[in-house]
Formats: C-alpha cells, sequence, structure tokens
C-alpha cells in the first residue's frame, strides 16, 4: 500500500496532508526516515509519525441524524451536549466529516478514514450537501436567484448550487461550499431568518429512515459510492447537464423548460413579369500579354 494512503487509513491526516508529513521528514519506516511519496508500505513493516507508532485501523464510516442543541465537538468547556454523546464507547476515536451548527440537525458522517473526508469536504471533489431550510417569511423567485449566483458573507463569498421551493416559506438549497454558518448567512444577508435548517443528503445518501438521534454504520459498498461519485463529478460539470430539482421560479407551471415556438416563414411576394432576357452574342477573345503565341513585330 502507498504511504500516504496507509497514513490516511491510520487516520494521522488526508491523504493529501500525509504526503505534506512525509515531506517534512516526520516519518520513519522499520527505523529509516523516508521522503520518498511513492514508499510502499507492508503489513509487516514498523511506521512511525513524530515518534510514535502508528497501525492502520479497520475503516469505520457511521451516519448520524443530528438533533437540535447538540454540537459537533469531542469535548465543551461549557459542558453542552456533544454529537459523541449519542454513540457507543467504541466509536468515540471517529472524527466528524465537516460540521453543523448547534441548531441545526440531520445528516452527519463520521469516519477514521481521512481520505473520505478529504473527498467530502473539498469543494473541487463535487460532493453535494443538501438542506432543507424554513425561513420566518415567504420566499420569492428573485431570493433564490441571488442564492445561486452567490454574495459576499463575513466568511467569504458563498453561493448554492441550486435552489427551489418546495412551500413560500420552504426551500431546498444543495451546497459544495462548506463556509461556517453559510446557509443563515446568506439568508440573513437577504433579509430573511433561518428557524429551522436540515441537512437531508450528503453525496448518494439520504436521511430518510434514519431517526433522529440514531446512528448506523455504512457498509464498505456504501463508502465506496463516495469515491466514485466524486470521481466523476468533475467530468460531469465540463459538459450541460438538466437538473434533478426544477428551476428557481416561483409558479409551478414555469418549472417545466420553455419550448421555442417555430416561427411561420412570411410568404414571398411574387416578382413582376418583364420582358425576357436576351442571350449576349459573345465577344472576341482577346490575346493575353503572356500568350505563349506573339504578335508579329
Amino acid at each position: 500500500m502507498r504511504l500516504n494512503r496507509y497514513l490516511s487509513q491510520c487516520g494521522v491526516a488526508s491523504r493529501r496532508g500525509a504526503e505534506q508529513i512525509v515531506l517534512e521528514g516526520r516519518v520513519s519506516i522499520n527505523g529509516h526516515v523516508i521522503k520518498n511519496l511513492a514508499t510502499q508500505v507492508s503489513p509487516e513493516d514498523k511506521v512511525v509519525v513524530d515518534g510514535r507508532p502508528v497501525q492502520a485501523e479497520m475503516p469505520i464510516v457511521i451516519a448520524i441524524n443530528k438533533p437540535r442543541g447538540y454540537i459537533c465537538s469531542h469535548g465543551d468547556t461549557h459542558e453542552r451536549m456533544t454529537i459523541y454523546d449519542l454513540l457507543p464507547l467504541k466509536y468515540q476515536n471517529l472524527h466528524h466529516v465537516g460540521r453543523l451548527d448547534k441548531e441545526s440537525e440531520g445528516l452527519i458522517l463520521m469516519t477514521n478514514r481521512g481520505d473520505l473526508s478529504h473527498r467530502l469536504m473539498h469543494p473541487s471533489m463535487g460532493a453535494e450537501k443538501e438542506y432543507e431550510v424554513v425561513v420566518d417569511q415567504p420566499l420569492n423567485p428573485e431570493v433564490l436567484s441571488k442564492l445561486i449566483k452567490g454574495m459576499l458573507t463575513e466568511e467569504g463569498h458563498a453561493r448554492a448550487e441550486r435552489a427551489w421551493l418546495e412551500k413560500p416559506n420552504k426551500a431546498h438549497v444543495v451546497l459544495k461550499q462548506g463556509l461556517k454558518r453559510q446557509i443563515r448567512l446568506m439568508f440573513y444577508h437577504l433579509g430573511y431568518e433561518v428557524e429551522r435548517l436540515t441537512r437531508i443528503r450528503i453525496g448518494w445518501l439520504q436521511l430518510r429512515g434514519l431517526q433522529l438521534g440514531g446512528w448506523k454504520e455504512l457498509k464498505p459498498a456504501d463508502v465506496e459510492r463516495f469515491f466514485k461519485e466524486t470521481a466523476a463529478a468533475p467530468r460531469e460539470r465540463a459538459r450541460p447537464t438538466t437538473a434533478r430539482k426544477p428551476a428557481v421560479q416561483d409558479d409551478s407551471d414555469t418549472f417545466a423548460p420553455s419550448k421555442k415556438v417555430a416561427k411561420k416563414a412570411a410568404p414571398r411576394r411574387p416578382r413582376p413579369a418583364g420582358p425576357k432576357r436576351t442571350e449576349k452574342p459573345e465577344r472576341p477573345k482577346r490575346r493575353s500579354a503572356f500568350s505563349k503565341t506573339r504578335r508579329p513585330r
């Protein structure tokens, strides 16, 4: 196994982060400092990072339906409830992939695989996160269009990939970014207050079927779907695609793509009859100055 992948499975860092650790000379194998990124690791090798031996763990990925009032942290100085309070002891060493703020709820993944975290959190990989948003007043198409266009917030330039209405004050927003409190700040910037925010999808994984506060361990085949999906996403963005959800519109009648109406060609006006053209007599051909036969002087 390649060294950066091995370190990722040990929970040291993502594959890219592991490459940086190797280049800094912080990794040794069987007592020898390694800086070659192409180094292969076998099961009998002893790998040490920053003076501590590391060993590949069994890859674990679990999905949690986070309730409101819990924070995404391993410990809290204010003794607030954390998502680790929802898990048994054997899962306490897992790290969460991204965050949901205290007042938000919904789907969150936890794992010991750094490579999976990098795949899902990095915007260039294409993993989508879908949110169900309830606001304090009715929405309109112009507001959703501004979400897609993007705006400058306290955390930077924030934008949504797609957005559509379900009810007058309830919308679905799809993100690939992961800015802090992004959706709340975007709606606040447009004059709305978010009353309820629920993440209902990460990539292909839907929240449905998982009770509030419950968790479920994913199968290896399910985890590999995340890698296949994010690997194909950059190629799909290169060509135009049709959205799975309706475009940002207000009336349900206008959700369907507009059909181009074929214009009828205007009838041609008949030409007025005139005298017939007569053929011109042929003119005698003139000799060219560059002709092979020349006139006698």
